[in-house]
């Protein structure tokens, strides 16, 4: 079983190993761009749509998507939420852009049912141009069911990693190695436990080549070290082999990596075009790209 979304209104399903996928997405959606989905099982999903007021709300459901229910609405045009992360299947974070000068997180204790907008006040401020990339879901991150959360951005003077260890409720920033600019900074973080990152990101609008667009943290996030390897491009999503603690794959509109050795060196396997990967505990991967793009990745 996996899920998959996208632009017009997209939710996918699939029962059957990814031979076919049904659209189950909430009706009258076609105007939203579902750019982050977390399922908890076969049945249970949360989907975010983004974009500015309005346009960034959230949906659940309990029963494989024939029914949907909006939770979350955002009613502030100033907010453009960008991804969801859960710790569990109750304790959940979705991210803004700065609203005030200071990126913006909703909390969910209910798995997605209600939210409630946190305090700003233990938000660093964010830089000037500073902003989260919408591209895969994966600008927010957690580690399991710990209280460990982390969240990536770009647009601003550097590209940088804010880390919580409270659930969402207090936030540390710390500059990365990985150039930021208009359209450039980490658009992917993945965390295999509370200390062993990777980071992975470049320009969008410059896809080739990604200078020093890929780092690894063994610290939590306090540190990052650019790769030794990059993959040399632009790479928008990336996630961690479940069954192995050293191996993991970044996709992007140029191709896709694999490493194995926790994010210090990368080594191309593919080069159609992803913008998302994700990995189910069973070890199956799943990418998605452009135009409807699914597939489930072998291990390389």
């Amino acid at each position: 079983m996996a899920w998959a979304s996208g632009s017009a209104g997209a939710v996918l399903r699939t029962v059957d190993g990814g031979r076919t996928w049904r659209q189950v997405g909430p009706p009258g959606t076609a105007e939203l761009q579902f750019r982050d989905i977390e399922a908890s099982g076969a049945d249970r999903a949360v989907a975010l749509s983004i974009g500015e007021g309005e346009a960034s709300r959230v949906y659940v459901t309990s029963d494989g998507g024939r029914s949907w229910t909006e939770t979350f609405r955002n009613g502030d045009p100033r907010a453009f939420y960008d991804c969801l992360a859960f710790f569990d299947q109750r304790r959940g974070l979705a991210l803004s852009d700065p609203v005030d000068g200071r990126f913006r997180i909703a909390s969910t204790v209910d798995g997605g049912r209600s939210w409630r907008v946190l305090p700003a006040d233990r938000m660093p401020e964010a830089l000037a141009g500073e902003f989260a990339f919408a591209a895969s879901g994966t600008c927010l991150v957690t580690a399991g069911a710990g209280p460990w959360a982390w969240f990536a951005t770009g647009g601003g003077a550097s590209a940088r990693v804010f880390a919580s260890s409270d659930h969402g409720r207090s936030w540390k920033v710390i500059d990365s190695p990985v150039p930021s600019g208009a359209s450039a900074g980490i658009y992917s973080l993945a965390f295999r436990d509370p200390w062993h990152g990777i980071a992975v990101g470049g320009d969008f609008a410059a896809p080739t080549p990604a200078p020093d667009g890929a780092a690894t943290t063994r610290d939590g996030g306090r540190t990052w070290q650019v790769a030794r390897t990059l993959p040399g491009e632009y790479r928008s999503g990336a996630a961690w082999l479940p069954r192995s603690r050293q191996a993991a794959v970044a996709v992007g509109p140029t191709g896709s990596d694999v490493s194995r050795d926790g994010g210090r060196t990368w080594t191309r396997f593919d080069t159609g075009s992803f913008d998302a990967v994700d990995c189910a505990p069973d070890g199956t991967c799943w990418a998605s790209g452009e135009q409807g793009r699914l597939a489930r990745l072998h291990r390389p």
